[in-house]
């Protein structure tokens, strides 16, 4: 698994990869010194839902970092970069099966706590990745949509498109206003718009990812 994040994944990779890889037993040795036997809890629902969170957010900071523990987070980062799968629906189905195939010498008890596990460490991954990525589509449909683009541009420091659009009822022509904002700036927005035209009618979506100039690409003015 290594071979193959090295391969795909570039050598960036594979040197982090390999520092977690011998770092990871290294700290985890040293908390388990400095804990010596203390035990928090003896149950094993409030351990399984601990276990979930913590390792979910571990694994999610070391991903987000561009490293991997070395083990099965790479397969998922993998098929990740190849097919734009994600990562932790893949990590969950990889863990799944491997549970699975514990069933021959684990008790069902067993499993089903493995199972619950997944499914905590795994959401908990997906809120990590995609934390700060969450952004608002905000579609604005007014009489003065220009002044509100020149707006948005000016004091957002916010790309803008006009989306030709004609009424429904009146089958007045007009352009509608797309921008894409974080959720921080979503109230700025919503000021700026009712100060030009409050009759103004926006629609807000949230949507989970953005690429391109200003997102995933250095931003450039002209």
């Amino acid at each position: 698994m290594f071979v193959a994040g090295a391969f795909v994944l570039g050598k960036a990779f594979a040197l982090t990869t390999m520092i977690s890889t011998f770092y990871y037993p290294f700290i985890l040795g040293v908390f388990e010194r400095l804990s010596g036997n203390m035990v928090i809890t003896q149950d094993r629902m409030l351990a399984t839902v601990f276990s979930g969170l913590l390792i979910g957010a571990g694994i999610g900071m070391v991903i987000r970092a561009g490293a991997s523990t070395g083990g099965m987070d790479i397969p998922p980062l993998i098929l990740n970069k190849k097919w734009n799968l994600s990562i932790s629906q893949t990590m969950s189905v990889f863990d799944c099966l491997i549970l699975l195939s514990q069933m021959i010498f684990s008790s069902m008890e067993q499993i089903l706590y493995g199972i619950l596990l997944v499914l905590l460490y795994t959401m908990v991954l997906d809120k990590v990745l995609m934390t700060g990525r969450n952004q608002m589509q905000v579609k604005v449909i007014s009489k003065k949509y220009d002044q509100i683009s020149q707006e948005i541009q000016r004091r957002m420091d916010r790309g803008t498109t006009l989306l030709a659009s004609e009424g429904g009822h009146l089958r007045e022509s007009s352009f509608a206003v797309l921008t894409v904002i974080s959720g921080r700036q979503l109230p700025k927005l919503n000021e700026l718009v009712l100060e030009i035209d409050p009759n103004a009618f926006m629609i807000i979506n949230q949507v989970t990812e953005v690429r391109g100039r200003g997102f995933t690409l250095h931003k450039e003015y002209k």
